[in-house]
C-alpha cells in the first residue's frame, strides 16, 4: 500500500512537472509568433473615452524578443517623432517638441503610455513572461471561437514586474496566438483585460490584428491597437536601438 501511495505521488509530481514544462513551451512559442527573431509593425492606436477619441499612427521595431524595442509615433503632428526605446533592461523616451530624453525607471513601468490604457511595460515589454514568471497550464477554454490554452503566470519573488498575476489564453491550433490577457495587481484584483481578434494573414503569419485593452471598472474606456503591416525575421542590427537613432528614425 505504501509503495502504491508513493508511486501515486511520484506520478502526480511527474504530471505537474510536465504541465509546467508544457506551459513554458507554449508561452515561448507565443512570443516567437508575436515577434520572431525580429519584427517591424505599422499600426494605429486609438484611445477611446466616453466623450472623445484620439488616434496615433506608429511604427515599432524589435529584436531578440524582449531585449531591444523601439516605438516611433508618426502622427498626429503634435506627437510626431516621439519615441520610446528599450535596450536590455534600460528604457528611455524622447519628446522632440521639448528636445528631452527621459530614462524610464522601474517605478514608471506601470504608468500609462502616451495617455493610453497600455502601460510602459505593456508596450515596451519590460518584463519577460518566460524568465520573470512561473507558468502553469490551467485548462483549455474557447475565446472568440478559438480554442485556447489557459495559462496562469505568477512572478518570481525577486522579479521586478508590474503585475501580481497574469492569465493568458493562447490558441491551440499551432499558431500559438495570444487571444486574451488578464492583468492583476499584487492584491489579485483585475486591473485590465486585453482581447485580441480579427485573425488575418500579416507578414506571412496568421495572427490577431486588433487588440483592445479594457481597464476594469471604468466604463466607456479602452485602447484599440490595429496592425496594418508587419515583417518578421528581417536583419536588423543592435546598433539600430540607440538613443541617437531614437531621435532621428523615421
Amino acid at each position: 500500500m505504501k509503495k502504491y501511495i508513493a508511486l501515486s505521488f511520484a506520478l502526480l509530481a511527474c504530471i505537474s512537472t510536465t504541465f509546467a514544462q508544457d506551459a513554458k513551451e507554449i508561452i515561448t512559442k507565443m512570443l516567437d509568433q508575436q515577434r520572431g527573431k525580429s519584427s517591424y509593425v505599422n499600426m494605429t492606436m486609438k484611445v477611446v473615452r466616453p466623450t472623445w477619441t484620439r488616434s496615433m499612427e506608429m511604427k515599432s521595431w524589435s529584436k531578440d524578443t524582449d531585449k531591444y524595442f523601439l516605438i516611433l509615433i508618426t502622427s498626429p503632428a503634435k506627437d510626431k517623432g516621439s519615441a520610446s526605446l528599450k535596450r536590455q533592461k534600460e528604457m528611455w523616451s524622447w519628446t522632440p517638441s521639448i528636445e528631452r530624453t527621459i530614462k524610464i525607471s522601474p517605478s514608471m513601468m506601470s504608468q500609462s503610455w502616451m495617455g493610453s490604457d497600455f502601460t510602459n511595460d505593456d508596450l515596451m515589454k519590460g518584463s519577460s513572461v518566460v524568465n520573470d514568471y512561473s507558468q502553469k497550464l490551467l485548462s483549455k477554454e474557447t475565446v472568440n471561437g478559438v480554442e485556447c490554452y489557459k495559462i496562469e503566470l505568477i512572478p518570481h519573488e525577486d522579479a521586478a514586474v508590474v503585475w501580481g498575476k497574469v492569465v493568458t489564453w493562447v490558441s491551440t491550433d499551432g499558431h500559438y496566438n495570444q487571444m486574451k490577457v488578464e492583468n492583476y495587481d499584487e492584491d489579485m484584483y483585475l486591473v485590465n483585460t486585453m482581447n485580441n481578434s480579427e485573425l488575418k494573414e500579416i507578414g506571412g503569419r496568421y495572427m490577431p490584428t486588433r487588440m483592445e485593452m479594457i481597464p476594469a471598472d471604468e466604463d466607456g474606456k479602452k485602447t484599440i491597437m490595429i496592425y496594418h503591416d508587419a515583417k518578421f525575421n528581417q536583419k536588423i542590427s543592435e546598433s539600430f536601438f540607440t538613443q541617437q537613432n531614437m531621435k532621428k528614425v523615421r
